[in-house]
């Protein structure tokens, strides 16, 4: 059960998530569904699909197995691929005129994995609690610009926080200290990033 949770909220998916729940509880949603759709897929290609077949490729090519990537050394290459991916997205999004409050989330994306990949020299972060703290800080910056209410959205990111961090500490992934640590970072990098773009 831990490992499908793990797969399930894996750091990858959350801008996608992110810009969902942007399109279903903001101004946004009064755009288009192509152009909305169009957005969608580009933050999935360069999100998802292409960082998840680099990172397959490259394991491929060094010959490991799924577990070394979960080592603190084998972890600086999936970093680094991911990144040029995301800010791959970012130009694309810029390029084509797409609002700041869209690529905002692209951004604290970045500033997560950036700051958790220079932790990762020392540390072995989790990055699935900073992503979900990110959206998290995320959710608060954009209650604050927007007026709305994020009390149930941030009960149910606090809830899921602690299944998937739970879930990182019963597979032996993670420390507590990993796992909380990961959260804390996430969250003031995600509001922070939204409350400066």
């Amino acid at each position: 059960m831990s490992r499908y949770i793990s797969m399930a909220f894996t750091p990858f998916y959350l801008p996608m998530m992110g810009l969902v729940a942007l399109f279903l509880f903001s101004y946004l949603s009064m755009l288009p569904w192509m152009y909305k759709g169009m957005v969608l897929f580009i933050v999935y290609l360069f999100t998802i699909l292409m960082p998840h077949m680099l990172i397959h490729l490259y394991r491929h090519y060094q010959g490991w197995s799924v577990l070394r990537l979960f080592t603190r050394e084998g972890r600086m290459v999936p970093y680094v691929i991911s990144i040029g991916c995301y800010f791959a997205c970012f130009y694309l999004m810029n390029m084509l005129h797409i609002p700041h409050f869209m690529s905002s989330i692209v951004v604290a994306a970045i500033a997560i994995q950036i700051i958790c990949a220079l932790i990762n020299n020392r540390w072995k972060i989790s990055t699935h609690t900073a992503a979900i703290g990110g959206t998290t800080g995320a959710v608060a910056a954009f209650s604050l610009i927007f007026g709305f209410y994020p009390l149930w959205w941030l009960c149910f990111l606090i809830l899921l926080a602690g299944i998937v961090g739970t879930s990182r500490t019963l597979m032996r992934q993670h420390s507590l200290g990993e796992v909380v640590g990961g959260y804390i970072i996430g969250v003031a990098v995600g509001f922070a990033a939204v409350v400066a773009s």
